[in-house]
């Protein structure tokens, strides 16, 4: 196999042809492959050897992901394990960080956020949703550490989301080309270049604030 060789564990058809498309078209995985189950996947892995990044739907009917998840780990240490659900369990995303995964992204989550997640994970970093959801744009330390407007601290919670600039717009009744600038600003000021970066630097500017 080529260089990022991505493969996709859903068995819905129309599902993980979706995100394998998505990584092709988007995130620059050649070639990506979708298989239905825990047996088949083990059958293309030894094959084509193991992949850069494996995207396994949390249900399976054959199984749950905690499983291939722990073999995958086992096995495979250098593939990166990212987990989709469109289960809002807490309770799962923290299951799939114990047993190895590497991230975890609700399938009604925005397409950006689901790319920001493949990059974060193949730049070696993890995606859970305490990495964005659990960092409050708003909180006062943020704003004063980074001299952030109020308006500011909206804009980049909902970036932390992974809403496009024209969901942001609606939401905060301002037009796009005022999203572009307050967007453009928010990096001046945190220092970064993309919105990802925007994101690790939140979860461990979080981390020392506790």
């Amino acid at each position: 196999m080529g260089k990022n060789y991505a493969l996709v564990i859903d068995d819905h058809p129309l599902a993980g042809s979706g995100v394998a498309n998505f990584l092709t078209s988007h995130s620059g995985f050649r070639p990506v492959s979708v298989v239905a189950d825990e047996e088949s996947c083990y059958r293309y892995i030894r094959d084509n050897g193991p992949p850069d990044l494996l995207v396994i739907d949390f249900w399976l009917s054959s199984s749950t992901a905690l499983k291939i998840l722990k073999e995958i780990k086992s096995r495979f240490p250098k593939v990166r394990l990212l987990v989709v659900s469109g289960d809002e369990n807490n309770d799962i995303w923290m299951k799939v960080q114990s047993a190895g995964g590497h991230g975890f992204v609700l399938k009604n989550e925005a397409p950006e956020l689901f790319g920001q997640a493949v990059q974060a994970l193949m730049n070696n970093q993890l995606w859970f949703p305490e990495s964005y959801a659990e960092i409050e744009a708003k909180d006062s330390g943020i704003l004063q550490r980074f001299n952030l407007t109020p308006r500011q601290g909206e804009v980049l919670q909902m970036m932390m989301r992974g809403l496009p600039n024209k969901k942001i717009a609606s939401q905060l009744s301002i037009s796009e080309p005022t999203v572009k600038e307050h967007i453009s600003n928010i990096l001046k000021k945190l220092g970064v270049n993309t919105r990802v970066e925007v994101i690790t630097l939140l979860h461990g500017q979080r981390e020392e604030m506790l």
